[in-house]
């Protein structure tokens, strides 16, 4: 649970300044920006479920450390929902490149 709290407390952090509530979702901790899921943190996965852009997704399961996201055993969630490991996001570059895909995909969701 460490990690998770950890992690959690990153993302907390990385989206100060935005409107956020902090909600149980998806089998851990969701943060909603604006009233829409950006990003939840897998609790006892070691794990970040992200949101970003559909006609991105291809692009985003390049990068390292990506997974379509899962909702139970062999359930995809589809494009736009994808789960990022927690040794990928041990590196703030990494972590901050999420944060900066859930907050754009947001932004447009928003506007």
């Amino acid at each position: 649970m460490a990690r998770d709290s950890e992690l959690a407390e990153r993302v907390r952090r990385a989206l100060t300044g935005h409107d956020v509530r902090e909600t149980k979702m998806f089998g851990g901790l969701a943060f909603m920006v604006n009233d829409q899921m950006v990003a939840s943190v897998k609790i006892g996965g070691g794990a970040l479920l992200v949101r970003v852009a559909c006609d991105r997704d291809a692009e985003y399961l390049e990068r390292p450390g990506t997974n379509r996201a899962e909702m139970g055993k062999g359930r995809a969630m589809g494009e736009g929902w994808i789960t990022v490991d927690n040794e990928t996001l041990a590196d703030d570059e990494q972590f901050q490149f999420w944060i900066d895909a859930v907050l754009e995909y947001n932004a447009e969701r928003t506007a």
